[in-house]
C-alpha cells in the first residue's frame, strides 16, 4: 500500500489537519457518486470481457507489428506512458511511438522517419474523433497504412479507442470495420489510465495489467472507506496552499518518473485549475534536477511544497567499483550499493530543503513494479478527488481547455468560429 508522511513543523496546527482530513474523508461517496467517479470502483468492476479482448489485440499486435503508434493527446496518451516508461521501457518486439499530442511537424515527422518500412499498426484514442491533434495525425498516419498494405489490411491494423455510441471516430470505426474499444462515459481522459485507454498500449508493451489491477484494487480497499493516506494528503495539501504556498513540486530520484511527472501534473492541474483556484503542480527528477532547479527550491521564493516519491525497496547489484589510486576522491563510496547511495542523496536533500523553508511531503511506494504502480495511480487519483473538492471545485470537469481551441478555430477559418 502507498503511504503518506510528514515532518511536523511550526506550519502545521494539528488540530486543524485534523479537521481538513475529516472534511476530505466526508468527499469519497461523492467522489464515487460522481457521473464521473467511474474510476473510484473500476478495479473492482472492470469488464473482464473487455480485458480479455485488450490481451487478445495486444497479442496480435505484438505478432505483426514492429511498432504501434497511439494518437492521442492529453489523458489520452500520458498515463500508458508513464506506466510504460516507470516500467523499464517495451518487453517485447513491439515498440511504442507517441504522436497526435502537439502540431509539431517535426515531431510528426521524427515519428514517420523511424517507422521506415517497418510493420506497424495504430491506437488512436479520442472520444470524439475530432480532436484538432490526433485527428491531423491519425489522417496522415492512416494514409500511411493504406499505401503500405492496402485498405483492407489497414483496417485490421487500426485500433479505435472512442465513444460507445457516437462521434466521428466511432462511427468511420463502424463503417470501415477497425476493431473498437469504449472510452467509458463516467470516466473522464486524466483518471482513464486503467481502463483501456491506457491498458491497450500497456499491454502491448509486454506489461502485465492483471498485476497492474491488483495494485490499484488493494489501494481502492485501502482507501475506500475514509481516503486513508489520500485523504491525509490531500488536507495537507491544502492546509499549504491557505498557507500561501501555492506551487506543488513532485519531486523522486528515479528518472524513468519523468512521464509519470507528466501524467501527475496533468491530473492535478487540470482537476484543481480553475475558478482562480489552485496548486499549481510542477515537477523535478533528481538528483539531475539538483543542477539546475536545486538553487531555487533552496533559497528563492518561499511559495513551494515539495512532495516526494519514494520507493521503499532495496535494488542491489550495482556497486561503486574499488581502485587502488584515489584521484576522483571517491574511496569514501567503494564498495557502496547505488541505491544506498541514492537513497542517502534523497533524505539529505529532503533536509536541507526543509532547512531551507520548503514544506516537504512524503508519499511511498513499495517497489516500481505492477503491482505497486497501479497503487500509486489510484492513491493520486483519490488524492487529487479529495483535494479538489476540499478546495471547492470539481475536479472532474476542464471548461477552461476549450479557450484555445476556440481562438485556434477561428484563426484557421473553421466554420462556424467566425469572429
Amino acid at each position: 500500500m502507498i503511504k503518506f508522511k510528514y515532518t511536523p513543523s511550526k506550519l502545521i496546527d494539528e488540530s486543524l489537519y485534523q479537521e481538513k482530513i475529516e472534511e476530505a474523508r466526508s468527499y469519497v461517496a461523492r467522489a464515487q457518486q460522481d457521473d464521473f467517479g467511474g474510476w473510484v470502483d473500476l478495479p473492482k468492476d472492470y469488464d473482464r470481457d473487455e480485458f480479455a479482448r485488450i490481451k487478445a489485440a495486444a497479442e496480435k499486435i505484438n505478432s505483426d507489428s514492429d511498432y504501434l503508434v497511439c494518437i492521442g493527446i492529453g489523458g489520452s496518451y500520458l498515463g500508458h506512458r508513464a506506466v510504460i516508461e516507470a516500467l523499464g521501457g517495451e518487453k517485447g518486439r513491439t515498440k511504442i511511438l507517441y504522436t497526435g499530442n502537439s502540431l509539431s511537424p517535426r515531431m510528426l515527422q521524427k515519428v514517420v522517419a523511424e517507422l521506415g518500412d517497418k510493420d506497424f499498426s495504430v491506437n488512436v484514442i479520442s472520444k470524439s474523433g475530432t480532436t484538432t491533434e490526433p485527428a491531423v495525425a491519425f489522417r496522415i498516419f492512416k494514409q500511411m497504412l493504406i499505401n503500405k498494405y492496402g485498405e483492407e489490411e489497414a483496417a485490421k491494423r487500426i485500433y479505435a479507442t472512442t465513444d460507445a455510441n457516437k462521434g466521428a471516430l466511432h462511427d468511420e470505426a463502424a463503417a470501415k470495420g477497425y476493431e473498437m474499444f469504449v472510452v467509458p462515459d463516467n470516466i473522464g481522459g486524466r483518471y482513464s489510465v486503467l481502463t483501456v485507454v491506457g491498458l491497450l498500449a500497456i499491454a502491448v508493451a509486454g506489461i502485465d495489467i492483471d498485476k497492474l489491477m491488483d495494485g490499484a484494487l488493494e489501494e481502492r480497499a485501502a482507501l475506500i472507506s475514509d481516503g486513508g493516506a489520500a485523504a491525509e494528503y490531500a488536507a495537507m495539501r491544502n492546509i499549504l496552499l491557505e498557507k500561501g504556498y501555492d506551487i506543488e513540486i513532485l519531486a523522486n530520484f528515479e528518472p524513468q518518473f519523468v512521464q509519470f511527472n507528466e501524467w501527475w501534473k496533468q491530473l492535478f492541474g487540470e482537476s484543481e485549475g480553475k475558478e482562480g483556484k489552485g496548486i499549481y503542480p510542477a515537477s523535478v527528477v533528481d538528483s539531475t534536477d539538483l543542477h539546475s532547479m536545486g538553487q531555487y527550491i533552496q533559497e528563492g521564493r518561499r511559495a513551494l511544497f515539495e512532495t516526494f516519491v519514494e520507493v521503499s525497496a532495496e535494488y542491489d547489484g550495482v556497486k561503486v567499483p574499488e581502485f587502488a589510486e584515489n584521484l576522483d576522491g571517491l574511496k569514501y563510496l567503494e564498495g557502496k550499493e547505488m541505491d544506498y547511495i541514492n537513497k542517502t542523496a534523497n533524505a539529505a536533500t529532503r533536509e536541507a530543503h526543509m532547512a531551507g523553508g520548503v514544506p516537504v511531503l512524503e508519499v511511498v511506494m513499495p517497489d516500481i513494479d505492477e503491482r505497486s504502480l497501479g497503487g500509486l495511480i489510484y492513491f493520486f487519483e483519490m488524492s487529487c478527488a479529495l483535494s479538489g473538492f476540499t478546495l471547492g471545485v470539481n475536479p472532474f470537469n476542464q471548461p477552461g481547455v476549450e479557450a484555445y481551441k476556440n481562438r485556434m478555430f477561428e484563426l484557421l477559418g473553421k466554420p462556424g468560429y467566425e469572429k
